[in-house]
């Protein structure tokens, strides 16, 4: 038997029978009155006044506790491009996480849709019910113009969490490993291997963390991006920012003396590119389940290394941020999310560990209940600072 065909002894098969959430009231519904105050006819005023005040409706309905996780099935994990109905299970689970770790209620969307329009059509027709849009599994490069126009469109915080959400905690990490290794940011080379949406999310969230952009060498399946190659969209915007030495090649050519390499590729790496890293260096191999370079080969020639599984030290995992953004963004009503509450939660998350960093502990474990509170006060206050909050 195939491991997708379902087994009623296999205890993951038996633990999604019947799906992961259900809806539950928050009030008593055991007596007329309750009906009366609850429904009909009490909740008529209610409506009443949030049709004469619409921002009333953070305050007497779910909305500011609540988000809609938005998919179109195109990126699903490593699965690919299996749709809206296959894709259910997992924003089930992005659902529990985010009331499990940050007490936020969220509620899975899939889209029968992967056009562009139509998704940024229906996301902007649902948004009232939310407080927040978190889009997830959604392949590149749509999903950077959908988010791209609903945060324009909408006054509430949209957040690509395959972008930002890795983005953010690979920030943290470096962080805390550069402390470690006592380096600074802006003196790290940094390679990434990938130029998808988490590629150039990172990327763009090592850049405004301290990392200098002319030190940053990033690599697509065709080799390095630069100014020598014909480029648009992202890639042409990455090309003008980093790449200063003008480098030509491949991953090898880009890690050579490079400090540090984030893997968000998929792609395998040789262990003689990792080799010719600078001593004393940096590898985030994130690609789950079979990470770009084997941390035990990784190991081998640098001193700090990350996965993106939970069977090695270092689990870069994205629950870890987005939980207590989305709460401080909420708590804060904010209307975005900015760079600066990103990095913010960056520094909330590096902060969890900062006391006790080691080679095998330089982020917190993703069980951590002092990660999201910090992330979301952070990220609040941050939403303040940047004038985007409404409390």
């Amino acid at each position: 038997m195939s491991s997708s065909t379902p087994d009623p002894a296999d205890p993951v098969f038996r633990l999604h029978v019947g799906g992961k959430m259900a809806v539950a009231s928050t009030v008593p519904l055991t007596s007329r009155e309750d009906l009366s105050l609850a429904y009909t006819p009490g909740v008529a005023r209610v409506c009443e006044a949030i049709a004469a005040d619409p921002a009333l409706v953070d305050t007497y309905t779910w909305v500011s506790h609540t988000v809609a996780v938005v998919t179109d099935g195109s990126a699903v994990l490593g699965l690919g491009n299996i749709g809206p109905r296959a894709a259910l299970p997992v924003m089930e689970g992005k659902a529990v996480l985010f009331k499990q770790f940050g007490g936020v209620d969220a509620v899975p969307v899939c889209l029968d849709t992967q056009d562009v329009d139509e998704i940024v059509a229906t996301v902007r027709a649902l948004a009232p019910s939310f407080g927040g849009i978190n889009l997830e599994d959604i392949s590149a490069p749509r999903c950077f113009e959908v988010e791209r126009r609903l945060d324009e469109a909408l006054d509430i915080p949209v957040f690509h969490d395959d972008q930002h959400g890795t983005a953010i905690v690979v920030l943290a990490a470096l962080r805390n490993a550069a402390t470690l290794l006592n380096r600074k940011l802006g003196d790290l080379r940094v390679a990434v291997s990938g130029a998808g949406a988490a590629g150039v999310a990172v990327t763009k969230m090592l850049i405004a963390g301290g990392v200098d952009p002319e030190r940053v060498v990033v690599c697509d399946s065709r080799g390095i991006i630069g100014r020598h190659r014909e480029l648009t969209g992202t890639k042409a915007e990455l090309a003008e920012i980093t790449n200063a030495e003008g480098r030509q090649g491949d991953i090898t050519e880009a890690l050579r003396d490079a400090d540090v390499l984030v893997g968000v590729s998929g792609g395998q790496i040789p262990e003689a590119a990792v080799a010719g890293m600078a001593p004393g260096g940096i590898v985030f191999a994130l690609a789950n389940p079979t990470p770009e370079v084997h941390p035990e080969v990784a190991a081998r020639h640098v001193a700090v290394v990350a996965t993106g599984r939970s069977d090695y030290p270092n689990q870069i995992n994205n629950v870890l941020a987005f939980p207590g953004v989305f709460r401080g963004a909420l708590d804060a009503g904010a209307t975005r999310i900015t760079d600066s509450m990103k990095v913010a939660a960056a520094d909330a998350i590096a902060g969890v560990v900062a006391e006790s960093l080691t080679a095998d502990a330089i982020v917190p474990s993703p069980l951590d209940p002092r990660v999201a509170p910090a992330v979301a006060e952070a990220v609040a206050e941050a939403a303040r600072r940047d004038r985007v909050a409404r409390r």
